[in-house]
C-alpha cells in the first residue's frame, strides 16, 4: 500500500514538474518577442507639409502647413491676423466669420489649404487706411458691442448680410418693401440673417441698429 502511494506522488510530481517546465519556456519566448508595431502615426512628418497661397486682405502669404490646419489657425498663428476669434471652435458662435470671395464662412470649419488662391477679407482688411468701414463706424455709433470678443465675426457678418441684400438674396422673414420698389431691412429680418452670429453680452440691440444703419447708407 506505501509502495503505490510512493508511485502516484512520484507520478504527481512528474507531471507538475512537466507543466512548470513548459509554462516558463512559454513565457521567455512570449517576453523575447517585440511588441507590434503601431499603425498611427504620432506626428506628421515633414514631407506632410504642403505649400499653401492665401491672398488675405489684398496681399499673398506663401505658407508651409499640415493639410489639417484650419483657415482661423492659418490667420491667427501663422499669418498674425488675430482680429479673427476663435470662440467654439465648431461653427456654432460665428466669432470666427470672415469673407471669401465676399462671401461669409467660419474660418473654424474649413481646411486652410481648400482655399489656395481666394480672396480672404478680414476685420483688418475692411478699413480704408484710417478710415473706417461704414459697418464699423454704424457698430462704434450704436454701441454694438460690450467685451468686444465677438465683434468682429458680427462686423464681417453684416458687411456680407448688406452684400447679400443688394444682390437680391432672400431670407426666411417677409421683406419690408417700399413705395418705390426698395427694399428695407426690417428689425426681424437683421436678426434673422444675423443669427449665426451670437453676442454673450447680449449688445443684440446696438448690433441691429448697426446693421440698419449701415444697410439704408449702402
Amino acid at each position: 500500500m506505501r509502495i503505490r502511494l510512493q508511485r502516484r506522488r512520484f507520478g504527481q510530481l512528474v507531471v507538475v514538474t512537466t507543466v512548470t517546465a513548459a509554462l516558463s519556456k512559454f513565457t521567455e519566448t512570449v517576453i523575447a518577442q517585440k511588441p507590434p508595431t503601431p499603425s498611427y502615426k504620432a506626428a506628421p512628418s515633414v514631407s506632410e507639409v504642403i505649400n499653401v497661397t492665401l491672398r488675405v486682405n489684398g496681399k499673398e502669404q506663401a505658407l508651409k502647413m499640415e493639410p489639417r490646419v484650419t483657415l482661423l489657425d492659418a490667420l491667427r498663428e501663422y499669418i498674425g491676423f488675430t482680429g479673427t476669434k476663435k470662440g467654439c471652435d465648431h461653427g456654432q458662435c460665428g466669432a470666427c466669420t470672415i469673407l471669401v470671395g465676399g462671401r461669409r464662412i467660419n474660418s473654424c470649419l474649413t481646411l486652410a489649404c481648400m482655399h489656395d488662391g481666394d480672396e480672404i477679407t478680414t476685420i483688418e482688411g475692411l478699413a480704408l487706411g484710417e478710415e473706417l468701414h461704414p459697418v464699423q463706424a454704424a457698430f462704434i455709433k450704436h454701441d454694438g458691442f460690450q467685451c468686444g470678443y465677438c465683434t468682429s465675426g458680427q462686423i464681417c457678418s453684416a458687411v456680407a448680410l448688406i452684400s447679400e441684400v443688394k444682390a437680391g438674396t432672400k431670407s426666411t422673414v417677409t421683406p419690408n418693401i417700399k413705395q418705390d420698389g426698395q427694399v428695407e431691412l426690417t428689425d426681424a429680418e437683421i436678426r434673422e440673417r444675423m443669427s449665426g452670429n451670437i453676442c454673450r453680452c447680449g449688445a443684440y440691440p446696438g448690433i441691429v441698429a448697426a446693421v440698419r444703419e449701415a444697410s439704408s447708407q449702402a
